[in-house]
């Protein structure tokens, strides 16, 4: 059984990448089921109900999100009632919303879904160490097959909880800093893992930024207003093949799609 995870959809350019191709490239992969990352989908910054809709209508199964949760505020009643687009679960426990989904694959087995934060540079509410163990057993209660997504900008995080999930979940893949690694591996409890997916969106770009603003601001320190960039579109992400009655990976490959 393949599972696609679509790394950080950023603005425009990876909204359009996804809503023209990921129906396509699910049926080339043979993907059962498909998650995307989309906390940079609406301006490079947070994600709306609207545009949440339009990548589920495109052919992901579950959203995850990020540190942008919040910039969109309509965003908010939404995740209140969404049974398939889920935030990192280290959030607050005040805030709307939940960290873990399941649904299910093309070929009826369930998938569970977890999201959470590093601590490095976000600053959650909670710890996601303090939640982790809870999240997976509440997981392996539905299903063998358990993806983690982990939001983070250390790539020690990601490592970290990568080993420490290892034999328990069928992947934990790393989104956030939009520059997919070259680690996609099995490990050897059979849990697969990546420290960063990547991005979906301009790579003609400093992350997804156009470079000329994102260089004046780092050059002079004075503030400016981001904006998307536009040249360079691929689909960036991680194909993990599992045996669908232990939830064990077989293999990882890391996805680079040029579009259009």
């Amino acid at each position: 059984m393949n599972i696609l995870f679509i790394g950080d959809v950023v603005g425009r350019p990876g909204k359009e990448a996804i809503e023209n191709h990921l129906a396509v490239l699910r049926v080339e992969l043979d993907a059962a089921v498909c998650i995307v990352n989309g906390e940079n989908i609406a301006d490079g910054a947070g994600i709306t109900p609207k545009l949440a809709d339009r990548i589920l209508a495109s052919g992901a199964d579950a959203i995850t999100l990020g540190n942008h949760t919040w910039r969109r505020q309509e965003i908010a009643p939404y995740l209140a009632t969404s049974g398939r687009v889920i935030r990192p679960a280290n959030l607050s426990a005040d805030a709307p919303g939940k960290g873990i989904t399941v649904v299910t694959a093309s070929n009826g087995s369930a998938v569970a879904v977890i999201n959470v934060m590093g601590s490095l540079s976000l600053d959650p509410a909670r710890s996601m160490w303090e939640l982790i163990d809870v999240l997976v057993d509440e997981a392996r209660a539905a299903t063998p097959i358990i993806v983690v997504d982990v939001h983070g900008e250390a790539t020690s995080e990601k490592v970290a909880l990568a080993r420490w999930l290892d034999g328990r979940v069928t992947a934990v893949i790393g989104t956030h800093t939009h520059v997919q690694t070259s680690d996609a591996r099995v490990q050897p409890g059979g849990t697969a893992a990546i420290t960063d997916a990547g991005m979906t969106g301009p790579h003609d770009s400093v992350i997804g930024v156009k470079a000329e603003l994102a260089t004046h601001r780092m050059r002079t320190g004075m503030p400016v207003r981001f904006e998307v960039a536009t040249g360079g579109v691929r689909i960036e992400g991680a194909l993990v093949e599992c045996v669908p009655s232990t939830g064990r990976a077989v293999s990882i490959s890391p996805l680079r799609v040029p579009w259009p």
